[in-house]
């Protein structure tokens, strides 16, 4: 059985459940994303990945400001969807838009929960060196993430894997896991449990001062914190008053009498308050991603020099 539904996403990451929504033969009634913003060199507007993936699959879009309106909530019911499917849209939705829908809404949140609740879980799971993390649906309740979980899948966090990798994973499950959902919805044997109280963590965004690398921290933290930042914002270190991205390294067990930050090795090597870190790929501003090799030789690294 095919449900009425409504879509709401923005990123990336929501693409490919919206995609797998539609091949699935639901009626997507409407697409609700967040509004076209000025992007890129010529700052010319810009449809979100959700936008743009709806265009071509030839749904109507709507892109509100707020649903806190009557109006909007108004054009919201007047749709008589089944259910609402929400996939990281980017706004909070008010009791009368949770209500509106038959069926409730459901919601695809990159996380095991209640662990990382909120706006960061993929960032939060790999910076605390989580090693496993999953995906979950959710039918929606009015606090932050705190609905009951209907479905959920796991997956291991491989020891170098970024948070861009394992974005691109979970979207792909996670637009597999929905589909199931909305299946057993239609069939009336979608099992939903309420959230267990042990165990709530809460994935605040990423603030831009946690990006810079502090290399007196373990190496193992600091691995951590350069693959849950990679590839954006990008953990980062100063070389002559130059913002050095790092979006890959490695961990390496190492004892040494060298200052942290300092680079003991010309093939990357970095001291940290224990261990050492060996940098992988480098971005310099406004450059494309390189080997630390590359980087190396067109900034003329020597062993010994000091990393800000």
């Amino acid at each position: 059985m095919t449900l009425r539904l409504v879509f709401m996403g923005t990123p990336d990451f929501a693409v490919p459940t919206l995609t797998e929504i539609v091949g699935a033969g639901h009626e997507v009634v409407a697409v609700y994303s967040q509004p076209p913003r000025p992007a890129g060199r010529g700052m010319a507007e810009r449809k979100s990945p959700v936008h743009a993936a709806a265009d071509r699959f030839g749904l109507p879009v709507l892109t509100p400001k707020t649903l806190k309106d009557e109006t909007a909530q108004a054009a919201f019911a007047a749709h008589g969807a089944d259910a609402a499917v929400v996939v990281a849209y980017g706004l909070i939705l008010p009791k009368a838009v949770l209500e509106a829908p038959a069926q409730g809404c459901f919601n695809l949140h990159a996380s095991l929960l209640p662990r990382w609740r909120g706006a960061a879980p993929i960032q939060r799971a790999i910076m605390a060196g989580d090693r496993e993390t999953g995906v979950a649906v959710m039918r929606m309740a009015e606090g932050l993430d705190t609905g009951p979980v209907c479905m959920e899948e796991r997956l291991a966090i491989g020891p170098d894997m970024t948070a861009g990798e394992l974005h691109d994973r979970l979207a792909l499950i996670g637009a597999g896991l929905m589909v199931r959902a909305l299946a057993a919805l239609s069939r009336d044997s979608l099992d939903c449990r309420d959230q267990p109280e042990d165990g709530v963590t809460y994935a605040s965004k990423i603030d831009k001062a946690e990006a810079r690398i502090d290399w007196a921290r373990p190496s193992q933290a600091v691995h951590d914190q350069i693959r849950g930042l990679s590839p954006f914002p990008g953990a980062w270190f100063d070389l002559a008053g130059e913002r050095v991205k790092v979006l890959r390294s490695q961990s390496m067990d190492r004892d040494g009498p060298e200052a942290p930050g300092t680079l003991v090795d010309e093939g990357g090597i970095v001291a940290c308050a224990d261990g050492a870190i060996r940098l992988v790929d480098i971005q310099r501003p406004g450059r494309q991603q390189m080997s630390y090799a590359e980087f190396a030789r067109g900034a003329r690294l020597k062993k010994g020099i000091l990393f800000g």
